[in-house]
């Protein structure tokens, strides 16, 4: 594969290697901190929302933990496997699609979930999802984090990826006001395998496609690197690290119970824009005929309270879940000295990310994630051209100073 370099690291590892500080003993300051913070933002919740909400905050808080503790980044397992034919990240992610599946297809077949309406990610397939994707691909590879990355190593204590998440809070906002151009482009309606064939039919489909991908990327895997890495070892439960297969399972346990509290799937990037915009509404801006932003649903999002929006809660609950793993496994470190070039790169990779995620109607976790968790075949769709977009984000990554890794890192 030419375009860009590998670093040199000697022979390959049979584990994955997270790119962070050594681990030491347990940091109380950060977990004291992260913990009563928690605390605070959970009370006040309670006073804007509903129960389920703050309970939803707590599903942000273990999925933060979950995220970090499996150093569970899409970004890197994209990078490392494209690169390199490394194939432990996808194959975990292989796993938690799996369960996913076999989780929600029963109840999105059944509209009811514990009694309560559900429904899935079924999104347009069309011009703008492919765009979209494409663009979140590159922004991915240069700003050095995915969605649910970004947020996990901004609790980490990644002062780059802070820049990383403020510019895609931007890319956000724009996305949002040329969203309307976008989707009156050529497309048809979304696709349900769980509606066109039933929920049984669909999940032995969705089943045999993932033994498949399985074989595949273990195959890879196996010809370039003689054997495949290991993702059922890891250490301790509350320090860390976990297996990679462990985050798998905690993740699609987890965005089912989001489904079951919020009638509908995990998402992570309609809260930027949201922040944007309350952003400038408080600087004296209106946003509210930019576009997309004339929708009568974004007016009704900008004028509620910030609390009271659920992906904005949970992504707080990562961030705050991300900071409290980080002290238990006494790895906080917040690195403020960051390369100009990086900067730059998080900057476009930013933008990037935030405004091929609105295209998209989703990012690594609303559109990829639970839209093949839903039956979506915007999923995968999505997926196809955010590997792409990070093929060409890869080939970039040496403009800024960047190496192309051959260890998987924790985004």
């Amino acid at each position: 594969m030419s375009g860009f370099s590998v670093a040199s690291a000697g022979p390959v590892p049979r584990r994955p290697v997270p790119r962070r500080p050594v681990a030491g003993s347990v940091q109380w300051p950060v977990v004291v901190g992260a913990l009563a913070v928690a605390t605070l933002l959970a009370v006040a919740i309670a006073g804007a929302a509903t129960a389920s909400v703050v309970a939803l905050f707590g599903v942000g808080l273990a999925l933060g933990v979950s995220l970090y503790h499996a150093s569970f980044g899409f970004t890197s397992a994209f990078r490392v496997f494209l690169a390199d034919g490394q194939g432990a990240g996808l194959r975990a992610q292989i796993v938690m699609l799996a369960l996913a599946c076999a989780l929600f297809f029963p109840a999105l077949a059944a509209g009811r979930l514990f009694g309560a309406p559900v429904h899935g990610n079924v999104e347009p397939l069309g011009v703008s999802l492919i765009v979209g994707s494409f663009l979140f691909g590159v922004g991915m590879q240069l700003g050095g984090g995915c969605a649910s990355g970004t947020l996990f190593a901004v609790g980490g204590g990644s002062v780059r990826m802070v820049l990383t998440l403020l510019f895609f809070i931007v890319g956000s906002v724009v996305g949002v006001a040329h969203l309307p151009f976008w989707a009156a482009l050529p497309g048809i309606q979304g696709i349900s395998v769980v509606r066109s064939f039933g929920w049984p039919s669909a999940l032995a489909g969705n089943l045999a496609v993932f033994a498949l991908l399985w074989l595949a990327v273990a195959g890879i895997e196996r010809r370039r690197h003689g054997a495949l890495t290991p993702i059922a070892t890891g250490g301790h439960v509350l320090r860390g690290p976990w297996p990679l297969v462990a985050g798998a399972v905690a993740l699609a346990l987890l965005n089912f119970a989001t489904l079951a509290l919020a009638g509908r799937p995990w998402g992570v990037t309609s809260a930027f824009a949201l922040w944007g915009a309350k952003l400038l509404a408080s600087g004296g801006i209106d946003i509210g005929e930019w576009g997309g932003w004339a929708a009568p649903a974004q007016h009704v999002a900008i004028a509620r309270p910030v609390l009271a929006d659920i992906t904005s809660v949970m992504d707080f609950g990562i961030m705050l879940g991300a900071l409290l793993a980080a002290g238990l496994a006494g790895r906080f470190v917040a690195v403020r000295r960051v390369p100009a070039r990086h900067m730059a790169a998080s900057v476009i990779g930013g933008l990037l990310l935030g405004y091929g995620a609105r295209l998209a109607y989703g990012c690594n976790i609303g559109a990829f994630f639970s839209g093949v968790a839903s039956g979506s075949l915007h999923g995968w769709v999505w997926v196809a051209c955010a590997l792409a977009g990070s093929y060409a984000g890869l080939m970039l990554r040496p403009l800024f100073g960047m190496t192309v890794e051959r260890r998987l890192a924790a985004c």
